[in-house]
């Protein structure tokens, strides 16, 4: 992994209590919105919305390239340098410093260098899935950023995402990519059985209805990682629709649950982070979970699951 700002090299696998950094999270959160609005407004429309996230980079989270007026644009916040950086395909390039500051500010400074690199930063300019939808411009209150410990919820991110890599290598039915949802601040990859799903009732704080129906339009599996949960944050999985006998599936490992308040279940990343060989440990948890969607929800799994090693293989 990348040697955080001091120089000495970050584990694989960080501890970072939520308690320690929720100021910092809070405050992270709102900009990753803000960024993430930028690419909705400018990226063609995909299924399940899924033009809108962000994407783990070797720095910290990227837009990806994004069209805009016959070229694209990008934008990555670096947690190694803590910069915010904006480039263009014509060349152009400016930097928003990643440092305490209100989120009114860092709303103002990055519109001011988007438009600097030809890109209109016109968006809906407030919160969604949170229960306080206070405006961009009008967010004084969250202010915080930690160096240190934005690095090392990146570096949480980076061990998450390479398991959860591993696991999207087993599938080959539809399935999303790896990515960042910055509405829930998430990192996520969603398995889908190619059926259709009821419209899903939605329900999402400041979030409209119609968007979670299109997000749950398929049966589906979805499992990742979120700053929440538990001290550490939580691996979780949830079905849609939840089939009879989901709750009631054995999913190991030791310190795996179902939550019924969430309708999900639970694997606390701090028990992941412990164990002598985590990825063995969550991919066990990965996979069961997934098997108590797939096996309750009946499944084709012959032709939804194969082994990576063999496709890979000459035949």
């Amino acid at each position: 992994m990348t040697p955080s700002r001091s120089g000495t090299p970050a584990p694989d696998w960080p501890a970072l209590p939520v308690g320690e950094w929720s100021a910092t999270r809070d405050t992270l959160h709102m900009w990753t919105q803000i960024l993430g609005k930028v690419r909705l407004a400018h990226a063609p429309m995909t299924n399940h919305w899924w033009q809108v996230p962000l994407y783990l980079s070797a720095r910290g989270l990227t837009t990806s390239a994004v069209p805009v007026d016959g070229g694209l644009f990008d934008a990555e916040f670096d947690f190694c340098e803590h910069r915010l950086h904006l480039r263009s395909s014509d060349g152009r390039s400016r930097e928003v410093a990643l440092e305490p500051k209100p989120v009114a500010a860092f709303h103002a400074e990055t519109a001011d260098a988007l438009r600097a690199i030809g890109v209109d930063p016109r968006i809906t300019a407030s919160p969604v899935e949170v229960e306080h939808a206070v405006p961009f411009a009008e967010d004084t209150e969250h202010a915080s950023y930690d160096p240190d410990h934005a690095h090392r919820f990146w570096g949480q991110l980076v061990a998450a995402h390479r398991v959860l890599s591993r696991f999207r290598g087993r599938f080959i039915g539809k399935s999303s990519p790896v990515h960042f949802f910055w509405g829930a601040m998430d990192l996520a990859v969603t398995r889908f059985s190619g059926r259709e799903a009821p419209p899903h009732p939605g329900g999402a704080p400041n979030c409209g209805d119609w968007v979670m129906v299109e997000a749950y339009s398929h049966e589906l599996s979805s499992c990742g990682f979120w700053p929440g949960g538990s001290a550490e944050g939580s691996f979780y999985c949830y079905a849609y629709p939840e089939p009879a006998g989901f709750a009631e599936h054995s999913v190991g490992p030791q310190g795996a649950y179902y939550d019924r308040a969430l309708g999900e279940f639970l694997l606390p990343y701090a028990d992941v982070r412990r164990a002598p060989d985590p990825e063995a440990v969550l991919l066990e948890f990965l996979q069961g979970s997934y098997e108590a969607a797939a096996v309750n929800g009946g499944w084709d799994r012959p032709s939804l699951e194969d082994d990576p090693v063999r496709r890979a293989s000459p035949r």
